[in-house]
């Protein structure tokens, strides 16, 4: 449920994205990806470790009965949860001017004050999604999540919309636009593209509040299922400081890995733009002459060319980011399973949770990787072939095609940590993610202070960081669980038949782009389009077919999906399965 759920945000964010990079430029993008990199860490101080914590109490207290517990820590988190909400939004306003400062990039002031409030209302909203997540209910979040993307997408974009009219309009009637006096319009560009930013970080914050108002309405509605029999027959309730003090027990470990990996990203947002910004002020001649084409048609000033090639590299994002997102519902699913598991000594279901979770995450994420790094440049000049993006797709394809080939590595990451964090060693992933974070930084400031690689030197820091955290969290899951990985199921058969995915994709992209006609319409290729999607099914085909063929999937995967016993009994008919 959460990862179906989680696919549709995705691609509703995708779809958010895409309009609203075209509106505003890679440079516009750039100051929104800043104040988004901000305001994570804080989101993550706030509310990461709560939400973990209630998941895991909750669902402990529900394998022992103990439903009146339930109730009290649902009380009790609700209290925690107001106070680290109004924590955390002062928490971001102190913080907005230094970062901006620090990743020279004050532009992105207005965008970060924008999505200041929506840390109060995410907190609020993840009360609810903890607890009945800990009752294993995963439609409540599941829905909330999807709410929360439609409100982002709807009231972002037409804020964005109007912030760029309004400019416009300012700039016929001969006056200032945002304060700034322009003449060509280069610099109305570059006066409209942070409130541009900051209008659809507006959106942000209007997604949260209506995600928090369904949560509100279902749980007053609907109630979490625990009856008054259930009540009666249970035993009385610990004392509520009892209740704050395991949670904040469970929390601690938990925002200390989370904010870790949180600040990580901050730091490397940080470091890539004022390593960036530092050497191209060194390299400027060399920078314009190696982007000469795409400065040229975007009509970038020399002064935003940092922000510009910051921005293309934020393009590829969008889709690097959206396979781990899917694979962290598993993780994120797994932590009721295996906490309750834990908690009933039952090793049968911790192993197989385990192992689960480690093999469709590979099933998963290695085919989409390297469907994404062979179909790199075609799937972004479809998303963005007409707008003020579209010069940047050169920019943003290789490093897109780069993370594809790897995403595997940062796909197993949440997972593992998920896992590990259910199982009470939440202080094993801060250790991993604090040397990967400390590896990341030095590689970004040696890599991307390389004129020739530039922005791309970002993404050898990204491979290395999540390598570390790969090796260092595996070790010690299969130590903690004791449980024997099958690699050969698990890693070398997706491999193999990810690579004869791969292949598939990229050859009958290559032979449906030269066999069918020149269509487009408007400025959109719909050759393209048709190829790329074309490759796409080509490729789902034959590594299905692929993994069928080497017994790759096994039984308990396919439970895992809707009307997967169905499935199951069908495969196992023809011998596909055992």
């Amino acid at each position: 449920m959460l990862a179906a759920a989680t696919l549709i945000v995705k691609i509703i964010g995708i779809l958010y994205k895409i309009p609203l990079s075209n509106m505003v430029g890679a440079v516009g993008r750039g100051y929104f990806d800043s104040a988004y990199n901000l305001y994570i860490p804080v989101y993550t101080i706030s509310m990461a470790g709560l939400p973990v914590a209630i998941s895991k109490m909750v669902s402990q207290q529900m394998a022992l009965k103990r439903y009146r517990d339930v109730r009290l820590t649902f009380k009790v988190a609700a209290r925690l949860f107001l106070i680290t909400g109004i924590g955390g939004t002062l928490l971001l306003l102190i913080l907005a001017y230094p970062y901006a400062y620090l990743a020279k990039s004050l532009e992105a002031i207005p965008a970060i004050l924008a999505i200041t409030p929506s840390i109060f209302f995410c907190c609020i909203m993840s009360i609810y999604r903890g607890y009945y997540n800990g009752m294993r209910n995963m439609t409540p979040t599941a829905m909330s999540e999807v709410w929360e993307a439609v409100g982002k997408v709807v009231f972002g974009l037409a804020c964005a919309k109007l912030s760029i009219s309004y400019g416009y309009s300012r700039f016929e009637q001969g006056l200032t636009v945002y304060g700034k006096t322009v003449t060509t319009h280069a610099e109305l560009s570059s006066a409209i593209y942070p409130y541009a930013a900051a209008a659809a970080a507006i959106g942000v914050t209007v997604g949260t509040i209506i995600g928090m108002i369904y949560m509100m309405i279902l749980h007053k509605v609907k109630g979490d299922g625990i009856t008054h029999a259930e009540l009666a027959a249970s035993p009385k309730p610990a004392q509520s400081s009892t209740i704050v003090k395991a949670l904040f027990g469970l929390a601690v470990p938990v925002v200390a890995s989370s904010l870790v990996f949180s600040v990580t990203n901050l730091i490397d947002s940080m470091t890539i733009q004022n390593r960036l910004a530092t050497m191209i002020e060194g390299n400027l001649d060399y920078i314009k002459n190696l982007y000469s084409v795409e400065l040229a048609l975007s009509n970038v000033l020399d002064e935003d060319i940092p922000k510009y090639l910051y921005g293309a590299y934020t393009m590829s994002l969008d889709f690097k980011n959206l396979i781990p997102s899917i694979t962290m519902t598993l993780g994120v699913s797994a932590i009721p399973a295996l906490s309750a598991a834990w908690a009933l000594k039952d090793t049968k279901a911790l192993k197989s949770s385990v192992e689960s979770v480690l093999r469709v995450t590979m099933m998963f994420s290695l085919p989409a990787g390297i469907g994404m790094g062979v179909l790199a440049y075609p799937i972004l000049q479809m998303m963005y072939e007409t707008g003020k993006s579209a010069e940047a797709v050169s920019i943003a394809a290789p490093i897109m095609a780069a993370y594809g080939y790897t995403i595997f590595l940062i796909s197993l990451s949440q997972p593992m940590t998920n896992m590990l964090q259910a199982l009470g060693k939440a202080k094993i992933p801060v250790i991993s993610l604090s040397i990967g974070a400390i590896a990341k930084v030095i590689t970004n400031y040696i890599f991307i202070g390389m004129p020739q690689l530039n922005i791309n030197g970002a993404v050898v820091g990204t491979v290395v960081c999540y390598t570390i955290i790969v090796v260092i969290n595996l070790v010690a899951l299969i130590r903690t669980a004791r449980v024997k990985i099958d690699y050969m199921s698990v890693f070398v058969k997706p491999i193999v038949c990810s690579v004869l995915c791969g292949v598939a994709a990229r050859t009958s992209f290559g032979i449906f782009n030269a066999i069918l006609p020149e269509i487009y319409k408007g400025d959109h290729s719909i050759t393209n389009i048709l190829a790329t999607a074309i490759a796409v099914v080509f490729a789902v085909i034959v590594y299905f077919i692929s993994m069928l063929l080497v017994n790759g999937i096994v039984k308990e995967d396919i439970i895992m999906l809707p009307k997967g016993e169905k499935i199951a009994k069908t495969l196992a008919k023809y011998g596909f399965i055992g």
